[in-house]
């Protein structure tokens, strides 16, 4: 069973429905029980980060997130889901993140012939050999939309990278905790590929 946490952010159902093309068993809860008791768990999220924290404090998800990420069960932040699991975003200054991993978040510097938030399809590469990106080629593209993006303070845990005005961290990967900046469930068959791999954990 795979639970996805419902904390009312976006983009809930196209990741259930991804899961559901797959053959995985889905729950879309914020109940305790169901999310401690889930194989493997699912934080995506569209929006702000200070919002996104103040929903997550509200339901006491926080603290849930936590307990997973401890407990070692696999774990996998998706877009907003990834820029929460990390210190601090400048897209709302004094707001603490969840912390399980070192690193900020930036907004995506402004550059000639650069639009933002980027919306689109980039390419990844791959700055060591990953779990999540198992069987998926080099330069591989997928779906992104945001205006802020990843610092990681250890770069030994960036398992993907992109350009687009900046060198962003793209994705990471750290013991049980998974995260990517883009939407693998909008990735067509890489983003499907991505997700098995999750799944298969």
């Amino acid at each position: 069973m795979i639970a996805i946490i419902d904390y009312d952010a976006g983009n809930l159902k196209s990741v259930e429905k991804a899961l559901v093309s797959l053959g995985e068993e889905t729950i879309i809860t914020r109940n305790f029980t169901e999310i401690l008791s889930a194989d493997k768990v699912i934080l995506p999220g569209v929006g702000a980060f200070g919002d996104a924290m103040d929903q997550l404090k509200k339901y006491e998800l926080d603290k849930v997130v936590h307990e997973v990420a401890s407990k070692e069960t696999p774990l996998l932040g998706i877009c907003l889901g990834l820029q929460l699991m990390f210190e601090s975003s400048e897209e709302t200054p004094g707001v603490e993140g969840l912390h399980l991993l070192d690193g900020h978040i930036h907004r995506i510097p402004d550059a000639a012939g650069i639009k933002i938030p980027h919306i689109g399809w980039n390419s990844l590469d791959f700055p060591k050999e990953s779990k999540l990106f198992k069987g998926i080629s080099e330069q591989a593209y997928v779906y992104f939309v945001h205006s802020y993006y990843l610092k990681a303070a250890d770069s030994g845990i960036v398992a993907a990278t992109t350009e687009y005005s900046t060198h962003i961290h793209a994705a990471v990967e750290c013991g049980n905790i998974f995260a990517c900046q883009f939407h693998p469930e909008k990735s067509s068959a890489v983003g499907l590929k991505i997700l098995k791999n999750f799944a298969n954990l």
